[in-house]
């Protein structure tokens, strides 16, 4: 069975290459040594030999406390999770003889999910005879797309799908 993979930049003996650009503790530039000058470099100064940029030629290297550059990086990769701005997919469901105030309960509903920073998929369900006249939904998504205009902006127009009328909004 093969050794488990290490995640993260090769400090110290993982180090591959037999020189490398060395890097102090204080961000001085030392300069190309060999790999065993900057592993007793690292050892006299009681920090780890890090490889910061494994790409170039030679790999850079710089001196630091291993233990102490992986808890910063984790805690940067923690706050950029964390920053991400995640979009909900929020539903109405409605049907085309919707009457006045179900309809004004429902738009506000829309503005409040807008105003929430998520997308809002609005469905027109069909039942029975209702299939017959399908302009009444695509009338009713036209009524939604033009008083939610300043809040929102449509990412997919009105279409079928089945016996439902979709139609998704996006906030601007």
């Amino acid at each position: 069975m093969a050794p488990p993979v290490k995640s993260g930049p090769r400090a110290n003996e993982d180090i591959n290459a037999p020189s490398v650009r060395l890097i102090s503790a204080d961000g001085a530039q030392v300069g190309v040594v060999t790999l065993q000058a900057a592993l007793r470099a690292a050892e006299d100064s009681g920090l780890d030999l890090v490889e910061v940029s494994p790409n170039a030629d030679p790999p850079v290297c710089k001196l630091l406390d291993y233990g102490k550059y992986k808890y910063e990086a984790q805690k940067k990769a923690n706050e950029a999770r964390k920053r991400q701005k995640t979009f909900d997919v929020k539903e109405i469901k409605m049907r085309p003889n919707i009457d006045d105030h179900d309809y004004g309960v429902k738009m506000r509903a829309l503005a409040r999910f807008i105003g929430d920073g998520d997308k809002v998929k609005v469905t027109i369900r069909f039942r029975g005879r209702e299939l017959a006249h399908p302009e009444i939904g695509r009338n009713l998504l036209e009524r939604i797309r033009d008083e939610a205009q300043e809040l929102a902006k449509i990412e997919m127009m009105p279409r079928m799908e089945g016996r439902q009328m979709i139609m998704v909004m996006a906030p601007k």
